[in-house]
């Protein structure tokens, strides 16, 4: 039997004001994968396992193994193998709070930030902040994948670029229907071409592995010293916003009962947070490959994934082979992950763009917007600056990932100053939460000045380590200080029915929208502010004039 759900067909109702009209396109694009939406019962009908294996899936990226080989080439192994651990702890325990919220309430990360301390308008930067995540990666992945169409086919770099940047539309237009099957059925073949070469070279010449061990790279005299790992550590910490991409998946998990909760928090740990424990191999393979090629040929071609994995299949291989095979597993890895770019960022730019402007353009439109952002980059050779990019950018990320985990885990189920249930209707929340906005401000602020050696070149390499703790101290602090009172506008939404059900998943009862006259479940509607009805939140996010919202709670 098909694992995939099927929406019944929908009709053009002709929508009862003028106001709906914006709306109607929007209605009938979300309701393809729920963008922008809480993802409604009726439409998951995968299994945890298909789920949590379309989630792995855009863990392919060959990113992680430059990042590996830049840290190992800068520092030595063993303070590249420290900071990629310490950071794989950093990225696990923040994750998890954020992917069980996902999983559980069927919601993405913006939705989940939104109450969790930001507010409705709150969160649109930190949407930006995940959206420069998308392009970032996306840009990475696309010279990875160009460098291998170079020496594989001959193509000149600037083709390259925008030939992995045409490729992914066709499929990224689809959303989770056609991203699960792009991610089952690719992920044995990718598994297979990245562990193959390892475990070959392990096996067959031990002497790699003592030669890995005993790197001490070109800033370094092999031993080990806090501002090296911390170093590495920051450059690894700029995956931590990695977890939005796997809540865009987890938002669809079935909910969790008694019959499969086993299975159900397997998935969500392996990925949700797990997905770090791939990326950390990964990383550590990249450092291995590197000093292999050291060895080998010299460091001019390390951190280069192409290079890495055509002298690895050189060695146990006829050399017919090897170069096809390595062009393989580049663009199969890169079109893996670059899908999953793509569409998460695109859905990242939506949310805020509909919010600021309370007009949804269409989904494609940011799907072009975020492939310009990351072709520019590539154009620019980004990948040669790839650690300072990185470095910079993972202080926000920090910042902003510890501040809604803490929020979850802290405020929400310690203090219980913050709304246990999710919330992310317009109406229902405040614009501006200052418990998540200061937090997050304060946090990136400082850390980044840090980064640019504005607190002196000693606490530079602390930056991320700053960003972090700010950002845990500040969250729950300014929730006492502020006694939770901005986190809610109102507590009623109007609607009698419970949000959630007797097993605390999200209610499926089904209401007609008074806008779009579309069926939604209850956690996705709230009653109308001048009609005896209900509204979905899409709706009441492109309403211009305010109808519908409800309003303040006395």
């Amino acid at each position: 039997m098909s694992t995939e759900p099927r929406l019944a067909e929908v009709t053009d109702p002709e929508p009862p004001q003028e106001a709906a009209r914006g709306t109607d396109q929007a209605v009938k694009e979300t309701l393809e994968d729920y963008t922008l939406r809480f993802a409604p019962r009726s439409y998951r009908r995968w299994t945890p396992m298909v789920v949590a294996t379309t989630a792995l899936g855009g863990i392919a990226y060959m990113a992680d193994f430059s990042i590996g080989a830049g840290i190992g080439l800068a520092h030595g192994t063993g303070n590249a193998l420290l900071a990629i651990a310490v950071a794989a702890v950093v990225i696990f325990v923040t994750g998890f709070p954020l992917a069980y919220y996902g999983a559980r309430y069927n919601i993405d990360l913006d939705l989940i930030t939104r109450g969790s301390g930001f507010g409705y308008f709150g969160s649109v930067i930190t949407s930006v902040i995940f959206a420069s995540f998308t392009f970032i990666f996306f840009a990475l992945e696309g010279s990875i994948m160009a460098q291998g169409l170079k020496l594989g086919l001959g193509l000149p770099l600037w083709l390259g670029y925008l030939v992995s940047t045409l490729m992914v539309i066709p499929l990224v237009i689809y959303g989770m229907s056609a991203l699960s099957k792009l991610q089952v059925w690719t992920t044995p073949v990718w598994l297979l071409l990245m562990v193959g070469p390892l475990v070959y070279l392990v096996a067959t010449d031990p002497g790699t592995v003592d030669r890995f061990l005993a790197y001490a790279g070109t800033d370094g005299d092999g031993g080990v010293n806090t501002a090296s790992v911390l170093l590495g550590a920051g450059v690894c910490l700029s995956l931590i916003a990695q977890i939005g991409e796997q809540i865009d998946y987890l938002r669809f998990m079935p909910p969790k009962t008694e019959t499969n909760k086993r299975s159900w928090w397997t998935a969500v740990v392996m990925a949700g947070p797990g997905w770090v424990v791939l990326g950390a191999l990964k990383q550590a393979i990249g450092v291995f490959l590197a000093v292999y090629i050291i060895a080998e040929v010299g460091a001019s071609a390390a951190p280069e994934p192409i290079q890495q994995f055509k002298h690895a299949f050189d060695a146990m291989m006829p050399s017919w082979i090897v170069l096809p095979l390595a062009v393989a597993l580049v663009v199969i890895s890169q079109i893996k992950i670059n899908v999953t770019n793509a569409y998460s960022g695109s859905l990242a730019w939506t949310n805020s763009f509909t919010r600021v402007t309370k007009r949804y353009p269409g989904r494609m439109v940011f799907v072009l917007v975020n492939l310009g952002f990351a072709l520019a980059l590539m154009e620019a050779d980004m990948f040669s600056f790839l650690n300072s990019i990185l470095g910079f950018y993972s202080n926000c990320a920090i910042a902003w990932v510890v501040t809604v985990a803490t929020d979850i885990g802290i405020n929400k189920y310690v203090l219980k100053l913050s709304p246990h249930a999710p919330e992310f209707r317009r109406g229902m929340l405040y614009a501006v939460n200052p418990v998540g906005v200061v937090s997050f401000v304060a946090a990136s602020g400082l850390s980044i000045a840090m980064y640019f050696h504005a607190l002196g070149d000693t606490l530079q390499p602390y930056s991320p380590v700053a960003a972090a703790v700010i950002a845990f101290v500040l969250t729950p602090l300014m929730a006492v200080v502020t006694k939770g009172r901005y986190y809610l506008r109102r507590t009623d939404g109007g609607i009698a029915e419970p949000l959630l059900d007797e097993d605390g998943n999200p209610s499926a009862v089904a209401y007609t929208c008074h806008v779009c006259r579309q069926q939604f479940e209850r956690p996705d509607v709230a009653a109308c502010r001048t009609h005896d009805a209900v509204v979905c939140s899409l709706c009441l996010s492109t309403d211009k004039v305010g109808d519908h919202v409800l309003p303040a709670a006395v």
